[in-house]
C-alpha cells in the first residue's frame, strides 16, 4: 500500500523548467488594453532595490513597463534602514496619487511592502509581493526546507530534517510548518516550530503518514494515513490528537486541502487519479469535482482569498499543466503554457496569480503565473539549486 500512495504522489511531487536566470531584464512594451494591463515606470534610490522592484512588478501580469507615457509613475526611497516611501504619480500629468512610508524588517522586507501599497492604490488587487514561502530545495547534499520571501532573498535554512521532505505547509499563523519527512525511514508528518527551529513529531502510524494541512483557522489538521489498510482522509486537532477518520472507500488518496472557510477538503483520489470534494466531517460522502478537463487531476489549492476558484495539476498528453476549476461556473480551464511541466500550484494573495514548478528532467524552479494573461515568470534564483513544492504565507 505504501508504493502505490507513493506512485500518485511522487511522480508530480518529485520535481522544473530549466531557465538560466531569474527575472530577466525588461524590456519596453506598450500597454494592453484589452487585458487590462496597467503602463509602469518604476525606480529606486538604491541599485538593489531599484532591481528588486522592477523584478516584483516585472513578475506581475497585471502591469507593464514602457519608456514613456505610463499610466503611473512608481518611486521608492529608503528613508531609514527598514522603511521606503513610495510616492506614485499620473505619468502623463505628474499629478500626485499617493505616497506612503512604509516598515518593514528590512529594507527589502520595506520595498515589497510599499511595492503592494502600490498595486492597491493602482489596481483592484490586492498586493502579494511581501509575503514568505516555505520550498523544498536539493543543492546535491540532500533535501533541505528553505524559506524565503517570494523572489528568494532573505534565505533562511531549516537544517535537521533532511532525507526526502514532502509539502512543507504554512500554518495561517505563519508560525510552523508541516511536512512529510523520511528521517526515520518512513514517511511520517512532522511540524517545524519557527521560533525554536526544531521540528516533532506529529503523527506517526503504522504504513504512510502524508498530506498534513492545517485549516483555515489553524485548529485542524487534514492528513491522509494508511495505517487501516487503505489511504484514507483523517482530521485531528492541531497537536496530532483526536484523529478521525473521514473517508472509507478502497482507492489511493493524496493532497487533502481545505475551503477557505473550514467546512470543506479537496483531495485527490483514484482511478485516474481526479480530485473529490468532501463535507469535513466524519460520515460525509465525497463528491467528483466535474472538471472535464484531463484523465489526471492532482494537487489541487483552493484559493483562500476567492473560494470560487481552485488550481490543481492536470495531464496533458505526457506531461502537465496547471488548471483552474471555477465553482461558479463549474468549467475547468487550462492557465499554463509551459514548455515542458507546470506542477504544484499555490496561490497568491490576490486571487489571480499562482505559484508553481516548473519542471525538466532533474531540473526544477519556482515560477509566479497570472492566470488571466497567463504571463509566467522565474523567480528562483539559481543558487538555491533545484527547488520545488512551494508553500505561501502573508498576514
Amino acid at each position: 500500500m505504501r508504493s502505490c500512495l507513493l506512485s500518485l504522489l511522487l511522480p508530480v511531487a518529485a520535481a522544473a523548467t530549466a531557465c538560466a536566470d531569474q527575472g530577466k531584464p525588461i524590456g519596453i512594451v506598450d500597454i494592453d488594453a484589452d487585458r487590462n494591463v496597467t503602463s509602469l515606470q518604476v525606480h529606486a534610490s538604491t541599485p538593489e532595490l531599484d532591481r528588486l522592484a522592477r523584478l516584483a512588478f516585472g513578475a506581475h501580469g497585471a502591469y507593464r513597463f514602457v519608456a514613456g507615457g505610463a499610466a503611473y509613475d512608481l518611486n521608492f526611497t529608503q528613508v531609514a534602514p527598514a522603511q521606503v516611501r513610495v510616492e506614485i504619480t499620473r505619468g502623463a500629468t505628474g499629478l500626485p496619487v499617493y505616497s506612503e512610508v512604509v516598515t518593514g524588517t528590512s529594507a527589502r522586507n520595506a520595498l515589497l511592502r510599499a511595492a503592494d501599497v502600490a498595486v492597491a492604490h493602482t489596481s483592484k488587487l490586492r498586493g502579494f509581493f511581501a509575503g514568505k514561502i516555505a520550498f523544498i530545495s536539493d543543492r546535491g547534499n540532500g533535501m533541505e526546507i528553505m524559506t524565503s520571501d517570494l523572489f528568494g532573498g532573505e534565505v533562511v535554512g531549516w537544517p535537521g530534517v533532511s532525507r526526502q521532505i514532502i509539502t512543507p505547509r504554512w500554518s495561517p499563523d505563519g508560525r510552523r510548518l508541516i511536512f512529510t519527512s523520511y528521517r526515520n525511514g518512513f514517511p511520517d508528518i512532522y511540524v517545524l516550530d519557527m521560533g525554536t527551529r526544531a521540528p516533532t513529531l506529529f503523527v506517526s502510524v503504522q504504513g504512510t503518514n502524508t498530506g498534513g494541512r492545517y485549516s483555515p483557522d489553524g485548529g485542524r489538521v487534514a492528513m491522509v494515513l494508511s495505517g487501516e489498510g487503505y489511504s484514507e482522509i483523517y482530521v485531528s486537532n492541531a497537536q496530532g490528537k483526536m484523529i478521525s477518520r473521514l473517508t472509507r472507500y478502497p482507492a489511493v488518496k493524496a493532497g487533502p486541502c481545505w475551503s477557505p472557510d473550514g467546512t470543506r477538503l479537496v483531495f485527490t483520489s483514484e482511478p485516474g487519479p481526479q480530485l473529490y470534494v468532501m463535507p469535513a466531517a466524519v460520515g460525509a460522502t465525497p463528491q467528483r469535482l466535474p472538471t472535464n478537463i484531463s484523465r489526471y487531476c492532482a494537487e489541487p489549492d483552493w484559493c483562500r482569498w476567492d473560494a470560487n476558484r481552485l488550481a490543481f495539476t492536470m495531464g496533458v498528453g505526457r506531461g502537465f499543466q496547471i488548471a483552474v476549476y471555477d465553482f461558479s461556473t463549474r468549467q475547468a480551464t487550462q492557465v499554463s503554457s509551459a514548455p515542458l511541466d507546470a506542477i504544484e500550484p499555490c496561490w497568491l494573495a490576490d486571487g489571480r496569480h499562482l505559484l508553481y514548478t516548473a519542471r525538466q528532467a532533474n531540473q526544477r524552479s519556482l515560477w509566479i503565473l497570472d492566470t488571466e494573461t497567463r504571463k509566467a515568470t522565474r523567480i528562483s534564483p539559481s543558487a538555491l539549486g533545484q527547488v520545488s513544492q512551494a508553500s505561501y504565507w502573508i498576514q
